[in-house]
């Protein structure tokens, strides 16, 4: 089937992989290994590119290294960065071409002869420079050097013919190429044979083939992010004014059998409203709707936008009928209403799937089975004939999009796979893929992956919820795992993801470094890297010297008066660092909200 897919692609468009990089003092080259006529340089002094000039070569003698591509180049205070694959590993293919993942990578200056900055400049260089150091560390960054990845299998059957001929980064969905901000010189200088584009989400494939019937058969998952509003769990919720929605990925479930290929299409997304919830030390911090004078069009927008990618959509909303997620649901749920063409299906999954109860599910299910098998899935035969088409999509969401979401799109997946496998034949009408154990667990083991990876993306730490996925039901295990996760999130989302949603905003151009704008790190109110440091010592010191009088408060009416003295002021502190929470958190400096 893969044979007959590349068949009408013999002038397939091809990127070079392994290159050269020569450091010279006043430049570097990168040469193609597999022909080293080809290639580029960059001057050191003012970054500009051009073509490879073999007649006026760089004098000294460079650091020569292998490298794997370019990934983009970003100019900042002091001058231009390039940003290249060290490292990389191969993960399996994509519909015939090998995909690598993204194993390290890491930002080279290209300016030796940095400007005069001044005082101030510097130091913002520094904090762009601890920006580019937390991407270096991004996670799931997937690229092919023989095809483009960012399109499912419905879309590229259905393109024209020769557009595999086009250079891949033209190829592309715009919307899933991650560094597509880095790649603008490369594009204006056309070195379309080194431009590579790199996919955030995950390229899965299952560890073994699936035995149904002697019939060995191949499972794979794709996912892809989002760059238009890509960033932290807390710091990018809901929708921008343009519609786009946070945390929202596109996944396709491949399934490869005999001669037969098959597509089954989900999305997630964070609820298409305006709204936020800023970390503040709490657990679980409030959440708030935002008004605003456009308020009714940005789920209008998004859904415009999901209509003309897929077709029909159904709204899944898992979130809780309760509490700051209750007065979400019904803001969502009202706003549903003024969408007709949208079905909108509320289902609070904790309260029915709660205390062991995942079978419950099926609730779901049974309210929109006979709209979810009307959108079918995508097959083609072994000649490339189109069998069926992928009728619209199921858009899950919760709070995070994450752990419930990934529940319940594994258990629509399963659905889904089942009517394929009978469809070509691989099992009976009667039969699902359940009952064969070996199988199924290979199925299940490859949506907890993806569960993990989908949420390290976004949280940080792996998914929760992952037994429900693996077995059905909660454990013991399970649960304290998912307590390690959940603190985790905690610690991350309140110390360290204002500096990780920078690095973000910066890499894709939702802030541009010049040094006509005033510095991003001009106070503003507490500081949180100066004021968290304190008034943790401050707090931990306080703890300290009230257990110690504690201990000694036997011995005197003194010491007892100092203990209640000692607890007193420390819970005193604890409570004002509590009501500064917004201000201790880690804040992002470059963008607002939205």
């Amino acid at each position: 089937m893969e044979a007959e897919i590349q068949s009408n692609s013999y002038a397939s468009f091809k990127l070079w992989s392994d290159l050269e990089l020569q450091e010279f003092a006043d430049k570097l080259v990168f040469k193609s290994v597999e022909s080293p006529d080809q290639g580029f340089c960059i001057n050191r002094f003012d970054g500009n590119i051009d073509k490879l000039d073999n007649g006026d070569g760089p004098s000294g003698s460079p650091k020569v290294s292998t490298i794997y591509g370019v990934a983009g180049t970003i100019r900042l205070l002091a001058g231009t960065y390039v940003m290249v694959i060290t490292s990389r590993k191969e993960v399996g293919n994509y519909l015939g071409f090998p995909v690598f993942l993204v194993t390290s990578m890491k930002f080279i200056s290209c300016n030796e002869a940095s400007r005069n900055l001044t005082s101030q400049e510097k130091r913002d260089e520094d904090y762009f420079m601890t920006l580019l150091k937390t991407i270096e560390s991004t996670p799931g960054l997937y690229y092919s050097y023989g095809t483009d990845i960012t399109l499912n299998l419905q879309r590229r059957c259905k393109l024209a013919k020769g557009w595999e001929s086009k250079p891949i980064w033209k190829q592309g969905d715009p919307r899933f190429v991650w560094n597509r901000n880095l790649l603008e010189e490369l594009i204006e200088n056309k070195l379309d044979e080194f431009i590579i584009p790199l996919l955030q989400g995950n390229i899965l494939t299952s560890t073994g083939e699936l035995k149904l019937k002697d019939s060995p058969a191949i499972i794979k998952i794709v996912s892809r992010r989002c760059t238009r509003r890509l960033g932290t769990r807390m710091w990018r919720r809901g929708a921008n004014l343009e519609g786009d929605a946070a945390n929202f990925i596109e996944t396709e479930q491949l399934l490869e059998f005999k001669d037969f290929i098959s597509s089954f299409l989900q999305v997630r997304g964070s609820i298409p409203l305006l709204w936020e919830q800023i970390v503040d030390l709490s657990y679980k911090p409030h959440l708030q709707l935002i008004n605003h004078e456009h308020t009714s069009m940005v789920a209008e927008r998004h859904f415009n936008d999901l209509l003309k990618c897929y077709g029909g959509c159904i709204v899944v909303d898992l979130t809780d009928k309760q509490g700051d997620e209750g007065m979400l649901s019904t803001a969502y749920e009202e706003e549903m209403q003024k969408h007709p063409n949208v079905r909108y299906v509320s289902f609070d999954f904790h309260q029915s799937c709660g205390h062991g109860n995942f079978d419950n599910i099926q609730l779901l299910y049974d309210q929109i089975s006979e709209d979810f098998e009307k959108q079918g899935y995508f097959l083609l035969d072994s000649e490339g004939k189109i069998l069926a088409e992928q009728e619209g999509v199921i858009r899950s969401n919760c709070i995070d999009c994450l752990d419930r979401t990934n529940v319940t799109q594994s258990y629509l997946a399963q659905k889904s796979l089942n009517s394929q496998l009978q469809r070509i034949g691989a099992i009976s009408s009667t039969e699902s893929i359940s009952m064969f154990s070996e199988d199924f667990e290979i199925f299940k083991t490859l949506w907890v992956e993806h569960g993990d990876e989908i949420s390290l993306e976004y949280s940080g730490t792996h998914a929760l919820k992952r037994d429900l996925v693996r077995y059905g039901k909660q454990t013991m295990s399970g649960i304290i795992k998912d307590g390690i996760s959940a603190l985790s999130r905690y610690y991350l989302n309140n110390f360290q993801d204002g500096v990780r949603q920078d690095a973000i905003d910066l890499i894709c151009g939702h802030y541009t470094v010049s040094r006509s704008r005033p510095s991003p790190l001009q106070p503003k109110g507490m500081d949180t890297l100066s004021y968290l440091p304190v008034a943790s010592a401050l707090v931990i010191g306080g703890l300290t010297v009230t257990s110690i009088t504690l201990n000694q408060a036997g011995r005197n009416a003194q010491q007892y008066l100092s203990s209640v003295v000692c607890a007193g002021l420390t819970a005193g502190l604890m409570a004002v660092v509590k009501a500064n929470g917004r201000q201790i958190c880690s804040r992002p400096r470059l963008c607002g909200l939205f």
